[in-house]
């Protein structure tokens, strides 16, 4: 998150704002490094806007002429180079010495040292400050008198002088425009100035310090400022300070970089200096707000970007404006504004477009708040494109972060071995750059990509035990350590090595938890404890109260996708209790488990519908709440006359028929003439072992796991039956009460997306059946518009699922896609939704009761019912099939009978009813059911 956000990385230069200045320079640079190895270059180079080395005038005008060029890396980097080149030039002629060719790359070995080991950084106390100078050794009062002469007085040669700071300039600017090793480059030749003022030298150093941090090693640039700071002034010390905080908190070591932004802006705060002086303050600001969001002080985060923000704005700083507001998405997302985080991110994009190392930090920040929400598909999508850039900008530090977090990205999908392979990866790099603090986190990864590749037994309980504990000791990664200590205590379980389990259990149940704390891993381990002691009901109460407080965490964000992994906190304690009512056998009581975890992870709540409640609301229908119960797929069938519980087989299995039957679907949407449709497999599986409890009713259907995408219309035995498919038994029975408009002839809302042939006859078609209709264009503002005025709303468009980041998946309308992120703006949805698009039904599944996708969205915004595709289905067929429906719809007919009596008359198998679809609409057609007049039981 510290790795280049204008002062966080560089903290010296921070804008760009002329594309062709910097494609100029990037082609001066390209040119200069092929002369690479010359002696000499001719002075023509040096003729720019007519300025030649005879222009230069007296040499104390070069150092002023440099130290514009130093300011000049906050306006124009790419003319702040050029500037840097003749003044460097001029030195150089004026000193009589051979002009180099800067560009050329440093060789093994050519480098400068210009450093020596040095001791722990800590501020000097001078008496010059203040101090009793009598309580000081002589010994140190002399040397401390040295150098301050040294600094104030020692000018060196001025040409010397001149051309340092020229290098300085240089090195600004290149780390600007994301040349890391040029910067070093320059630096270290700016250190290396025979002749030049300590002072110049310890400038020099102090922009070196940002720049061999992000090159990966922190700690030498910890050194390097202790180096700096005797022969700096008191506000090139508080910027150093900065500087210093970037470098501490890659080294994770948080309260210390804090303490240093506060030293920096207390004196920065309040010099009345240059504009380098207030820069140098909005980057203190900005990097003690990104050390709070480290810290999860969220709102004194918040307040110290805005504040860098607003100083920023007020100087005419354009480009730290721009660099500042590319920290807001990572702030967005951990305040759960995903929405706005990715706005925020996509004009972040824009702005640092041609900036790499920039623009791959920022990248690398947004991935880190988007695995902090649990978003690990999004952020898989923004580290792919991360990592390669900062590979390519030597940013060596960011890029083991981002490694890092690549492998907990890998570990959350599934993909263990690949979890384990970024983690290696990941360790050789921070343990070669000297960051010890991370090796808890590695370790905590690299456990838990062995255990899920099937590793166990004694010697990985010990390994657990052993990294939980080193968690412990280190403040940042508490939380890991219980989790973990958790973790051993369930593989201890499996290998009956009770004398483990009871002491992790102790240190897991000793103390309440603290703030910060995993809550529901303490749940959790009392549950286990109470359980192993034969108290049952405690256990079912820890259980309770487990839950309880994951989703009180959840339910702070109006994010669906945000709301439903932050719940995943509680996803093992929920299996728990599970577990439990199946060793029973109760039908009841599975069904009460599985539809506490499906509301906690909607509303926060471990509510459920009691049995005779959802008995009476379903009247002659039949539900169906399919459970996963570790690898067995079970179902709860309830029906007027009870509920009973179900074996159905291996939940692999089941997933294994469902991709078989819908790849035949695909194939016969291409019109494969090999395509042989057999559902039978699947019917096998998951219908006909229920058949005598379900008869021949309408069917309610809760899926679980792999059935949420079944194109149950495709299955013989629902045919003719009308099915609704909802997230939980609860949302049906409480969908089923708000339905309706408030009054009156509702408004059908219809656009017809680009690219279909038949979508615009299908829209004329719709608008007819209705006696209210609107057609609206079909671009995004127009569509979310009309979307809080409608009732019904049909969109024949195409649509496209992404399956690793389902709310992203999208609707493609005349002015670009429509994602279903965009359809949070949205403040009352439609009651009625028709998405007449494929796979617009398709829906990743993070947690029970939570459909992330398109569909899944319009029913967590408030929407009563969806229509909407989960395979690909002929342009000619769905129009057919949607005509045939609205005219059904406008009859009378509620959404899933309309639904399926359009299906079997136009063999159309793919679209499916989602949510409460027995409830009519009411059309303002003579003869047609009202809303209004159905009063659900």
């Amino acid at each position: 998150m510290l790795g280049g956000r204008g002062p966080v990385a560089g903290g010296e230069a921070d804008a760009v704002t002329d594309d062709e200045a910097h494609a100029a320079a990037v082609a001066l640079a390209e040119q200069a490094r092929a002369d690479e190895g010359a002696e000499a270059v001719e002075d023509s180079w040096l003729v720019e806007d007519g300025w030649t080395v005879d222009d230069a005038g007296p040499p104390e005008s070069l150092v002023g002429a440099a130290e514009e060029a130093v300011l000049q890396c906050a306006v124009n980097p790419g003319r702040a180079l050029a500037a840097g080149r003749k003044v460097l030039a001029a030195a150089e002629h004026l000193a009589g010495t051979p002009r180099h060719n800067v560009f050329a790359r440093p060789r093994p070995g050519q480098l400068p040292a210009g450093f020596s080991p040095a001791p722990p950084w800590t501020p000097p106390n001078d008496a010059p400050d203040g101090t009793d100078a009598r309580n000081t050794p002589p010994g140190i009062a002399r040397k401390r008198a040295t150098l301050q002469r040294d600094a104030t007085a020692d000018h060196g040669d001025v040409a010397a002088e001149a051309a340092a700071v020229a290098l300085r300039a240089m090195a600004l600017a290149a780390r600007e425009l994301g040349d890391l090793p040029m910067a070093e480059h320059c630096l270290r030749r700016a250190i290396a100035t025979p002749g030049a003022p300590r002072g110049r030298v310890a400038q020099a150093r102090l922009s070196l310090v940002t720049v061999r941090t992000e090159r990966g090693h922190p700690l030498q640039a910890l050194r390097i400022a202790a180096q700096a700071y005797a022969y700096l002034g008191p506000v090139d010390r508080a910027k150093l300070e900065t500087q210093r905080a970037v470098a501490l908190a890659r080294l994770g070591r948080f309260h210390e970089a804090g303490a240093a932004c506060e030293r920096a802006i207390e004196v920065l705060a309040v010099t009345q200096g240059s504009v380098d002086d207030l820069r140098f303050l909005a980057g203190g600001l900005l990097n003690r707000g990104l050390i709070r969001a480290y810290r999860a002080e969220w709102a004194g985060a918040m307040h110290d970007v805005m504040t860098c923000l607003d100083m920023a704005r007020n100087a005419g700083l354009d480009h730290l404006v721009r660099l500042a507001a590319a920290n807001l998405p990572f702030l967005a997302v951990r305040q759960g504004d995903i929405a706005g985080a990715f706005a925020h991110y996509q004009q972040s994009e824009d702005t640092l477009f041609g900036f790499t190392e920039r623009l791959a930090t920022m990248r690398t920040d947004f991935a880190d708040a988007l695995l902090a929400s649990h978003l690990p598909g999004e952020a898989a999508q923004v580290l792919t494109l991360a990592v390669p850039e900062l590979e390519a900008a030597g940013a060596r530090a960011a890029l083991a972060e981002a490694r890092l977090k690549l492998a907990r990205v890998h570990l959350l999908m599934g993909d263990h071995a690949q979890a384990l392979e970024a983690a290696e990866r990941a360790a050789a790099d921070l343990s070669e750059q000297d960051r010890a603090g991370w090796a808890p986190v590695i370790a905590e990864i690299r456990l838990r990509a062995r255990l899920a590749g099937g590793e166990a037994g004694a010697a990985m309980v010990a390994e657990m035990i052993e990294a939980a504990d080193a968690c412990e000791r280190e403040a940042s990664v508490t939380a890991c350590a219980q989790s973990l200590r958790l973790l051993a205590v369930e593989t201890a379980l499996e290998a009956g090595d009770d004398s483990t389990v009871s002491r992790q259990l102790a240190r897991l149940t000793a103390h309440r938890p603290r703030p910060g704390d995993p809550v529901v891993v303490h749940h959790h381990a009392l549950a286990l404890d109470a359980l192993i002691d034969g108290d049952h009901a405690l256990a079912h109460q820890a259980v309770i109260d487990g839950l309880t407080s994951a989703g009180e965490r959840a339910v702070q964000f109006q994010d669906p996708s945000v709301r439903v992994n932050t719940a995943r906190a509680g996803e093992r304690l929920a299996a728990f209790g599970l577990r439990l009512a199946v060793l029973r056998g109760c039908a009841e009581q599975v069904y009460g488990w599985a539809e506490r975890w499906r509301s906690v992870v909607t509303s926060g709540r471990p509510h459920l519908l009691p049995l005779e409640r959802l008995r009476a609301r379903l009247e002659g229908r039949a539900l169906v709440e399919y459970v996963v119960d570790g690898d067995d797929l079970l179902a709860v069938t309830v029906t007027g006359r009870g509920a009973a519980l179900h074996h159905l087989g291996g939940v692999r299995q089941a997933a294994e028929a469902v991709t078989r039957l819908r790849y035949s679907l695909r194939r016969a949407h291409l019109q494969d003439a090999g395509a042989g449709l057999d559902p039978s497999e699947l019917e096998s599986l998951i219908l006909l072992p229920l058949a005598e409890a379900l008869g021949d009713r309408p069917l309610v259907v809760v899926p679980s796991g792999p059935l949420h995408n079944v194109p149950w219309a495709a299955l013989p035995y629902l045919r003719g039956r009308p099915v609704s498919v909802t997230p939980s038994a609860r949302a049906w029975g409480t969908a089923a009460r708000d339905t309706g408009p408030a009054g009156g002839t509702p408004l059908v809302v219809a656009a017809a997306g680009p690219g279909l042939e038949h979508a615009e006859a299908e829209v004329k078609a719709i608008l007819a059946c209705h006696a209210r209709a609107e057609r609206v264009p079909a671009r995004g503002a127009n569509l979310l518009a009309a979307l809080d005025r409608a009732d019904v709303l049909h969109l024949a468009a195409h649509g496209t699922f992404q399956a690793r980041s389902p709310l992203l998946s999208s609707l493609l309308l005349d002015d670009g896609p429509l994602m279903a992120y965009d359809l949070l703006r949205v403040r009352r949805p439609p009651s009625l939704v028709v998405l007449s698009a494929c796979e617009s039904g398709m829906a990743h599944v993070p947690a029970e009761g939570a459909p992330l996708g398109l569909a899944g969205m319009f029913l967590a915004r408030g929407t009563t019912c969806v229509v909407a595709g989960l395979v690909p289905v002929p342009d000619a067929e769905t129009a057919a099939l949607m005509g045939l429906f609205h005219r059904l719809l406008a009859d009378g007919d509620p959404p899933e009978r309309a639904l399926t009596a359009a299906v079997a008359a136009t063999g159309a198998r793919g679209f499916v009813c989602f949510g409460a679809g027995d409830q009519p609409v009411s059309t303002g057609r003579p003869g047609s059911a009202d809303q209004l007049d159905h009063e659900p039981t």
